[in-house]
């Protein structure tokens, strides 16, 4: 099993030291081998990592973790056979010494888009909700955050994330199986909150950002990323059936119409600061995620509608700070 005692350890003394009273038990519930049967196979990947030396870490342009000496090729295989066992691998890509992995989405787009916008991380606590296997949070140490706490419920990600802190090793980066709903209320704790791709899949797009907001100290940021329609003040699409064959999209507001919701839930000057068209090159298929993507979730006679019909997936990114 993966040990969080030295990540509870190190809340001790700061702004989230009353959170240690629940959270190892929260961790227990969330990750464990009864309630996930693929979770002792996904681990034992992990344990067959080989210690290696990884001198040569980039966190700042990419994920890269090499070696100035070449391993073994024993050991080089043996790192991808394991990296290979957690397929799926969504958010990247990662550089691990031999092994590219060229994931589903190429997130470092993303980060790309989303950088320019944000206050300087530097020094910042910073909390990433529904981070994946934590691509974002490794970006995020690498523009300098003092401490980058991811939350995603899937334990596949938990382990992915670990794999590639093995190589890494000590740094102020965590991903622990949990949702928002499993914060403590009205944390106030972090500098920086990111929400990038969950607004819609919450049924209560409102509690969402009334639980970020409730994140964030006075006057820290909110980057939030999700998928909008083009509308007016007001125009939501809610699909009653799926949406880009995902069962699990509930609200697609218009950006006047989302900026709105901000404000209401009491942010100040919510700005959209990107708008961005996913296309074929960004979310793809690939031999690290072998099964469908965005190609297959399109009107395939038609690029601009979904399968069902809907308006392609559109995003954008919008910040504001807690007032």
């Amino acid at each position: 099993m993966i040990d969080f005692t030295a990540f509870i350890n190190s809340l001790k003394g700061t702004q989230l030291e009353d959170w240690c009273d629940t959270l190892p038990q929260q961790l227990a519930d969330n990750f464990n081998t009864r309630r996930y049967g693929d979770l002792p196979g996904w681990l034992d990947a992990l344990a067959q990592l080989p210690e290696v030396t990884t001198d040569q870490i980039e966190l700042k342009d990419r994920v890269a973790l090499t070696s100035s000496e070449r391993l073994p090729e024993a050991s080089l295989k043996l790192i991808d056979q394991s990296l290979r066992a957690l397929i799926p691998w969504r958010k990247g890509p990662y550089q691990v010494h031999d092994s590219f992995i060229d994931t589903e989405w190429r997130s470092d787009w993303k980060w790309d888009r989303v950088l320019p916008h944000l206050d300087k991380l530097n020094n910042r606590t910073i909390l990433d909700v529904g981070c994946g296997n934590g691509y974002h949070c490794w970006r995020m140490l690498g523009e300098g955050a003092q401490r980058v706490i991811g939350i995603d419920p899937s334990p596949r990600f938990i382990v992915q994330f670990n794999m590639i802190k093995h190589f890494i090793g000590e740094a102020p980066v965590d991903v622990l199986p949990l949702g928002i709903e499993d914060l403590p209320a009205d944390l106030q704790a972090f500098d920086t909150t990111f929400s990038m791709g969950v607004l819609y899949h919450r049924r209560s797009p409102m509690d969402h950002l009334r639980e970020l907001k409730a994140t964030l100290r006075p006057g820290g940021q909110l980057v939030l990323e999700t998928l909008v329609i083009e509308g007016k003040l007001g125009e939501v699409l809610v699909p009653e059936g799926r949406y880009a064959k995902m069962n699990n999209v509930w609200f697609l507001p218009s950006c006047d119409t989302l900026v709105s919701w901000m404000r209401k839930c009491g942010f100040k000057n919510p700005r959209v600061v990107d708008i961005n068209t996913t296309t074929t090159e960004e979310q793809r298929a690939t031999e690290w995620m072998t099964y469908h993507s965005l190609a297959e979730f399109l009107d395939p006679n038609d690029s601009s509608r979904t399968a069902e019909g809907h308006p392609a997936p559109v995003r954008a990114v919008i910040v504001a700070e807690a007032g």
